[in-house]
């Protein structure tokens, strides 16, 4: 059992979110029971998980993608109201974390798909999201080793050489930093969803840019944090996968 200010003072210096500049908030968003033995874990924080965290009795959901975000609208109407009441009535703590999670060097979302994906020599790009690594494979079989891994079919595009050597990556919604994948001279970009201009500026640009589904490439942060903390305050914990083809 963990008292929640505890635990959400925990999570804020462990994942260093005061670091960030971020469009949401980070930490507790939600406040509900104090003393905390069970957690979920999920993506994001819509409907169907808050349900099934009801029905597992959970004391607190964990999330990468939460309920509030800024420039959104600040009326707590519909789908939105539904969430929150459901949380409030269950007594249901919500904690999301955004840039930070993406960021963590020993849970984050980037450097858990790279373990995924057994990219060697991973490395964050200082003074960016990005990371970088190598790899000794071939497209089509680091394509079928991403199919397999996050279990849907990539888009590839752009440069098609077989061999892939160098490769960077920032999950979710990170292709516009293409740009910057580009300056690192690696061979590979791998994302987790694809713009209008992204497969023309690979094709210009002699890469391959992959994208591997926003959703998919962002399971194993929050997956990661939330095993962390159970073992560091003996919680129960449980993710929950909530289908979504992005």
């Amino acid at each position: 059992m963990v008292n929640r200010k505890e635990l959400d003072n925990y999570c804020n210096e462990y994942l260093n979110v005061t670091a960030f500049k971020d469009y949401c908030s980070n930490g507790l968003q939600i406040e509900g029971t104090e003393n905390i033995t069970s957690i979920v874990s999920g993506v994001s924080a819509n409907l169907a998980l808050i349900e099934r965290a009801i029905d597992e009795k959970a004391d607190a959901i964990f999330v990468h993608h939460g309920i509030f975000w800024k420039d959104e609208d600040q009326i707590i109407r519909g789908a939105k109201r539904r969430k929150v009441s459901l949380l409030l009535s269950h007594n249901i703590n919500l904690f999301g974390y955004h840039l930070p999670l993406d960021a963590h060097p020993e849970v984050g979302n980037n450097v858990q798909l790279g373990k995924l994906l057994d990219i060697q020599n991973m490395k964050p790009v200082e003074g960016s999201l990005l990371w970088q690594g190598d790899l000794n494979i071939s497209l089509s079989d680091f394509t079928s080793r991403i199919e397999q891994k996050l279990e849907r079919v990539p888009q590839v595009f752009g440069n098609q050489e077989e061999k892939i050597r160098r490769v960077s990556w920032c999950t979710g919604g990170a292709q516009n930093y293409i740009d910057e994948a580009i300056t690192l001279d690696v061979g590979l970009y791998l994302s987790g969803e694809v713009s209008e201009k992204t497969p023309a500026a690979a094709l210009e640009n002699n890469l391959t840019y992959i994208a591997a589904g926003h959703h998919a490439t962002e399971r194993y942060g929050i997956q990661a944090l939330c095993e962390h903390l159970s073992k560091t305050f003996q919680l129960q914990h449980q993710y929950i996968e909530i289908d979504n083809p992005v």
